[in-house]
């Protein structure tokens, strides 16, 4: 019989996990986690199209798909998704940590003209072409760590021309790399140092000039704010962001990083995701409990700045849709390891393997107003990674230091360390 060219079937791993059936909010169980053991993917195209028992599989399909037969243990997840970085940047800023590691905060750096103005100036001064480079390197990085899906933010130009300039470098960059990019507009990061006019100024600047060229060049269509003392008050920033969503945009916060008032902002204008929240209370964590937004915690931040964690546990006991992302900056987070910093969280705030795995997969997913990836079920991306071990425990309990051993995006295998 002929074989069907867009279909594969794949297997067998030693467990998958197809993230399927667990709540989108709250605190989770590891019993919740469907752990198929001896599985198979059928792939058809860029889709899944049915997960189980891999003998099953082969018997029903072997006839009309591909085979990829596996050998060894091996565990299957589906792709990460990194709902929060900032990888299209230029520069470094190595003194910042040696500052803050002497004593100094991250408030009086940035007040100091380090911090973001610092990233700024080395951004505006590179090349469109070679920022394209840098983020396409980044999230090569990203993808040998397992990460298919990943948002990539602006906000290091804060000028019209330059915001444009390093959207248009994330959407060329979008075309090369395996992974997929979700641009992110940030032109609200912080009212840039040479600006000369107010807070509200700059932000009717950027609504007016910059919003409909997102529009027209299809460059975005998310839009970020930071609400801090630093960068932009509830206040200030709260027109901007309905005048944004009004426009059809989709929103988030940087929110309650140092002091609170972000995450009312975000909850109050329906933003898909509050970011940060190392500062909230409980009264914040109620109000993003009765919400839809998902909230996004970042501790490579903290541990960056050396501030506390994000408070994990009691968002997921409240019955909030938790998130964990990078932060990938090169500030606060230089790191770049999402499942290291995930797992740091989950020693410090005591997460279940559950509710780390569901963070760095559909629930992040669900930050980025994504339905098509983040679990393995029909009708999902084939968007998938695989670790040589036997146990799905594994990979969280090795803290991040075992890799994937190779990854899966849209139905193509585009990493291994195998070949």
């Amino acid at each position: 019989m002929k074989m069907e060219k867009d279909l594969k079937l794949i297997g067998p791993f030693r467990q998958l996990l197809t993230m399927d059936n667990i709540p989108l909010k709250g605190a989770i169980k590891d019993a919740k986690l469907q752990v198929i053991e001896q599985a198979g993917i059928l792939i058809e195209g860029e889709l899944v199209q049915e997960v189980g028992d891999f003998d099953f599989l082969y018997q029903k399909w072997q006839d009309k798909a591909v085979l990829i037969r596996l050998e060894g243990n091996q565990v299957a997840l589906p792709g990460f998704v990194d709902c929060h970085t900032h990888i299209c940047y230029a520069g470094q800023r190595a003194n910042d940590f040696a500052l803050r590691n002497a004593g100094s905060s991250y408030l009086e750096i940035a007040e100091a003209g380090g911090g973001i103005w610092s990233t700024v100036t080395h951004t505006r001064a590179c090349t469109e072409d070679d920022l394209v480079q840098l983020t396409v390197d980044r999230a090569a990085f990203l993808l040998a760590q397992g990460v298919t899906t990943v948002e990539v933010k602006s906000g290091y130009g804060l000028q019209v021309e330059e915001e444009l300039k390093i959207l248009r470098a994330i959407k060329k960059a979008n075309q090369v790399a395996a992974a997929d990019l979700v641009p992110t507009c940030l032109a609200a990061h912080m009212l840039p140092m040479d600006y000369k006019g107010t807070a509200k100024d700059y932000l009717d600047l950027m609504e007016v000039t910059l919003f409909p060229e997102l529009k027209a060049q299809q460059l975005s269509n998310r839009v970020d704010a930071f609400i801090e003392k630093t960068a932009f008050d509830a206040e200030t920033i709260r027109p901007y962001l309905q005048r944004a969503k009004a426009m059809g945009f989709d929103l988030t916060v940087h929110a309650d990083q140092f002091s609170t008032s972000g995450s009312q902002v975000a909850v109050e204008l329906g933003a898909r995701s509050a970011d940060h929240l190392e500062a909230s209370t409980a009264v914040e964590i109620n109000l993003l409990a009765h919400s839809d937004t998902v909230a996004v915690a970042l501790p490579a931040a903290s541990i960056g700045i050396g501030c506390a964690f994000t408070p994990a546990r009691k968002l997921l006991d409240a019955g909030v849709c938790l998130a964990i992302a990078s932060d990938w900056n090169p500030g606060s987070a230089p790191i770049g390891q999402l499942l290291t910093s995930a797992c740091i969280l989950a020693t410090m705030e005591k997460l279940s393997n559950a509710e780390v795995l569901s963070a760095l997969t559909f629930r992040a997913a669900q930050a980025l107003n994504l339905h098509d990836r983040g679990k393995l079920v029909k009708g999902m991306r084939a968007d998938f990674i695989l670790f040589r071990t036997d146990n799905y425990q594994n990979i969280t309990y090795y803290q991040g230091s075992m890799k994937p051993s190779a990854v899966w995006k849209d139905g193509k295998e585009v990493f291994s360390t195998e070949r």
